[in-house]
C-alpha cells in the first residue's frame, strides 16, 4: 500500500495519519481528472497517442531538456537508457546500494555489474570521493541516485565521468523537479531517468516513467526501444521491448504537472516546519540541504539509532512512518544484478538501520504535522532519560 485514506481508522478507532495520502490530491483534482479519462475514453486511442506526445513537450519545458521519452516505468528509463548507451555484458556501473533495487536491476538487466561505493552519510547519496577508486578498465559508467529529493554531488561526478570517458545515468525516480544551482537534476549527465509510481512527487494512477535526453541520437534510439526496437512498426532494426505510457496516465499526468511547483514548495515548507521545530533535538539526525541544491522531498528522512522503537512509537500514536531502505543492496540475496557485492559499506549499513521517512505530502493538515512533531520530541526526550 502506497497512501492510507486521511479518514482511515485503526481498529481501535483512533484515526491514522498516513505517510501519504494520494485520496486528498485526487479530491482536489477531481474534476480535471475525470474529465481527461474521459476524453481518453470517448477518444478510443489508449496506447502513444495526442496525450503521450504533449506530456513529453511539456515535461521536457518544465526540466528543461529537448528531448523526453515517456516510458512504462522508471526501471524501463534505467534499463533502456543503459541499452542506448551500449552498456553490455561485462561492463560495470559505479553506483550506491542505499537505494530502490530497481537502480541496479536495470544494470543487470543488461548483464553489465554494479560496483558499489559508500555514501556521504550526511546526503544518503554516493560519496562522489569515493568514485575515483572504484573505477577499473571495466568501468563504463556511474550512476548516481538523488535519493528522497535530494541532489548528489554532480559537479563531482560529472568531473570524474569526463576525465575518464564514463557516462552518466541519473536516477531522479524520486527527484523531478530538484536542481543544482537553477538547473534541474537529470539534465546534467548523459541521460536522466524518472518515476511516476502513484507516490512519486508526479504519480500518475498506475507505473509510469520517462527518460530525457540533450542526444537526438540517445533520443531516437530509446524512443526506438521502447517499441520492440524500431521507429517504424513491423521493422525492427534492434531487439527492444514493449514500454510505452498509456494515453490514461499521461493524461492523468498532464492534469498534474502544472501544479508540481506549487506542491514542490508545500513539501519544502513542510520540511523547513519540520526543522525549525526539530533541529534543537540533537538526538535526531535531519535532512541536509547542501548550498546551491534545491531538496524537493520526496520523503522527510530522519536519523534515530533507536529506530525500531522510535517506528513503534510512532505506531502506538497512529502516525504511519516507514525505512527506506532496510537492507542495502550490497547485503541482498547474490544474484546476477548484484554479482560484485562489495565487502563492506559502513555508512550504507548504518543508515539503513537508523533511517526512518516521516509523513509529507502537499496536503497534511497542520494538526498532523504538529503530531509528528509531538512524537519526535517525545522519542527524543526517551532517550534522554534512557
Amino acid at each position: 500500500m502506497v497512501a492510507a485514506r486521511r479518514d482511515h481508522k485503526r481498529s481501535d478507532g483512533k484515526t491514522l495519519i498516513p505517510l501519504l495520502d494520494l485520496v486528498a490530491q485526487y479530491r482536489l483534482l477531481k474534476d480535471e481528472i475525470d474529465a481527461a479519462i474521459s476524453s481518453v475514453l470517448e477518444s478510443g486511442i489508449f496506447i502513444m497517442g495526442p496525450n503521450v506526445r504533449a506530456f513529453e513537450k511539456e515535461a521536457a519545458t518544465y526540466i528543461g531538456v529537448h528531448h523526453a521519452i515517456a516510458l512504462n516505468s522508471g526501471t524501463d528509463a534505467l534499463h533502456l537508457a543503459l541499452r542506448a548507451l551500449d552498456i553490455k555484458s561485462g561492463d560495470e556501473v559505479i553506483t550506491t546500494a542505499f537505494t530502490f533495487g530497481a537502480t541496479t536491476e536495470a544494470i543487470g538487466i543488461v548483464g553489465a555489474v554494479p560496483v558499489f561505493v559508500d555514501i556521504d552519510p550526511a546526503t544518503f547519496n554516493i560519496d562522489a570521493s569515493l568514485i575515483s577508486g572504484a573505477i577499473t578498465k571495466r568501468t563504463k559508467a556511474i550512476m548516481p541516485v538523488h535519493l528522497y529529493g535530494a541532489p548528489a554531488d554532480m559537479s563531482s561526478i560529472m568531473s570524474i565521468a569526463r576525465r575518464h570517458g564514463l557516462k552518466v545515468i541519473e536516477d531522479c525516480a524520486q527527484a523531478i523537479g530538484a536542481e543544482i544551482d537553477g538547473q534541474k537534476v537529470g539534465t546534467i549527465g548523459d541521460v536522466g531517468c524518472f518515476s511516476f509510481f502513484p507516490s512519486k512527487n508526479l504519480g500518475a494512477y498506475g507505473d509510469g516513467g520517462m527518460a530525457i535526453t540533450n542526444d537526438a541520437e540517445l533520443a531516437t534510439r530509446i524512443a526506438g526501444l521502447r517499441v520492440h526496437g524500431g521507429s517504424q512498426m513491423y521493422y525492427h532494426v534492434e531487439l527492444g521491448v514493449n514500454s510505452r505510457l498509456d494515453e490514461i496516465q499521461a493524461a492523468i499526468l498532464r492534469v498534474k504537472l502544472p501544479h508540481l511547483e506549487k506542491w514542490v514548495e508545500a513539501r519544502r515548507a513542510l520540511a523547513q516546519s519540520y526543522k525549525s521545530a526539530l533541529q534543537s533535538e540533537s538526538r535526531i539526525g535531519l535532512p541536509c540541504e547542501r548550498p546551491g541544491q534545491r531538496h524537493v522531498y520526496h520523503q522527510y528522512t530522519i536519523r534515530v539509532q533507536n529506530r525500531d522503537y522510535v517506528q513503534h512509537m510512532f505506531e502506538d500514536k497512529g502516525i504511519q512512518t516507514k525505512v527506506y531502505y532496510p537492507v542495502p543492496l550490497h547485503q541482498q540475496p547474490v544474484n546476477l544484478a548484484y554479482a560484485n557485492v562489495a565487502s563492506s559499506l559502513p555508512h550504507t549499513e548504518l543508515a539503513a538501520r537508523e533511517v526512518l521517512s516521516l509523513p509529507i505530502y502537499p496536503e497534511i493538515p497542520l494538526e498532523d504535522q504538529n503530531r509528528v512533531i509531538q512524537v519526535v520530541r517525545e522519542a527524543a526526550r526517551s532517550f534522554a532519560a534512557a
